[in-house]
């Protein structure tokens, strides 16, 4: 059996795709990059925001067609859209034959043979449920991995779906997090980046406190790891051990993911966030004073409801100031069934992308300076892979997280693989991007 696998969306959802491949794999099925070659087809849908939406819609009424016209038996969607849209998928677009929820990822091959068998499917597992998680098969090259730590949220910021198609927060067990991290460590995985919809509060619900410090110890103890990454931290969340297991640990890499969305006291209320101005300032300046060569990467939202010039002026003002490493924008987007798509004084959509494209053309000149202020420093970088065109290795600083940051351009006589480490000085930039030289310590 071929099974053809699309997989949309964050990197959390990336690894419940992992984890539906390696049981199907388990199962004897064989993993193709060949749609027309599939019997099994495989959409792992995301729908945080409108965009997002889209692209799944889309994917599977190109699937769809597939399923009409070529080899594929059978169709399935699962992930966000399918446990926020099950009936209407199933309605609306007939080629789909099942349809698997959040909850339920790990029930993919029951699905698969009863599909094959000629019925229709549709699981919902209600969604204090956690999956069963096994041996995944790993679709980022194998150097590094993303470790989801726990799975929902409880923080209902109002124009977020996630709790309502993700459940309540539930943590893995510690143990059980560990061992996973040593069996890719054996698999040759040199970074685990550590994701969930908020790691900050991973073993309050488990353990009665926060215990993201405690889990970092035992990952930094493993052979084989060399960089431990951290994503999606709340930023009103982080508490002292956190921050010193961060200082002291030599694994884990000085780059922190905070979302914090805006700055306009006013605006974080009516989002549901749980801080304020200056709670937001303090522990960024406790941040860098307590690491200082931290990198610091954040997301906002532009053009939210009420939002008037003035506060996104005081937006723009606070990224001049802060300086941000790393610095996301999302044009803020009505999604149904949440509070801030009810409320008044919506932005027209034009002034919300308006206001984006400013904040990211001010972030584009800090990140460019924050580049060439590189030059001339030493880093270890880790190889990802080689520019054949160019002659050049494409390789991460502790600085870069995968797909969402910038890379080190590398020139070597060193013939290096993708996971290799190797100490660079910076010669240059070129926008967000470094240059740089192999040298040896």
């Amino acid at each position: 059996m071929n099974v053809f696998f699309v997989s949309l969306g964050c990197d959390k959802n990336l690894t419940d795709s992992e984890q539906m491949l390696g049981i199907m794999a388990r199962s004897g099925c064989r993993i193709t990059d060949d749609e027309t070659a599939a019997d099994v087809i495989v959409i792992n849908t995301c729908c945080f925001i409108n965009d997002a939406k889209e692209e799944s819609i889309q994917s599977i009424l190109d699937m769809a067609e597939l399923k009409k016209s070529g080899k594929c038996k059978a169709l399935i969607v699962t992930g966000c859209l399918a446990q926020r849209y099950s009936e209407e998928i199933r309605e609306e677009i007939p080629e789909v034959d099942a349809v698997l929820g959040t909850a339920s990822y790990d029930r993919i091959m029951e699905v698969t043979r009863e599909v094959l068998r000629g019925k229709k499917e549709q699981i919902l597992d209600p969604l204090d449920r956690i999956p069963a998680s096994g041996e995944r098969l790993l679709t980022t090259g194998g150097h590094y991995a993303y470790l989801k730590i726990a799975e929902g949220c409880n923080k209902f910021c109002t124009y977020c779906i996630i709790p309502h198609i993700r459940g309540r927060y539930r943590s893995y067990p510690l143990e059980q997090l560990v061992n996973e991290a040593v069996r890719l460590a054996e698999e040759g995985v040199k970074e685990l980046i550590l994701v969930a919809q908020e790691t900050t509060m991973y073993g309050v619900d488990l353990y009665g406190k926060k215990s993201l410090h405690l889990l970092i110890r035992e990952l930094c103890k493993i052979e084989g790891l060399k960089w431990i990454r951290l994503l999606y931290c709340y930023p009103e969340e982080i508490y002292g051990d956190l921050i010193a297991v961060m200082r002291e640990e030599e694994k884990f890499c000085h780059y922190l993911d905070i979302p914090i969305q805006h700055i306009d006291d006013e605006i974080l209320k009516r989002m549901g966030r749980k801080t304020d101005g200056e709670s937001l300032r303090r522990i960024i300046q406790t941040l860098r004073e307590e690491i200082p060569d931290i990198v610091l990467r954040t997301t906002l939202i532009s053009g939210f409801p009420g939002e008037t010039p003035g506060q996104h002026q005081k937006l723009l003002d606070f990224v001049d100031e802060t300086e941000f490493d790393r610095l996301g924008v999302f044009a803020y987007s009505p999604e149904e069934g949440t509070p801030a798509a009810e409320m008044p004084d919506q932005i027209d959509p034009d002034v919300r992308e308006q206001r984006r494209d400013e904040i990211m053309q001010l972030q584009q000149e800090v990140c460019f300076d924050l580049a060439a202020e590189r030059t001339g420093q030493i880093l270890t970088v880790m190889v990802e892979g080689y520019l054949y065109e160019d002659g050049v290795y494409v390789c991460r600083t502790y600085a870069d997280a995968p797909g969402v940051d910038g890379m080190l351009f590398l020139q070597t006589q060193s013939a290096l693989m993708s996971g290799d480490f190797v100490s660079v000085r910076v010669t240059g930039s070129n926008g967000y991007d470094l240059i740089g030289e192999e040298i040896e310590l």
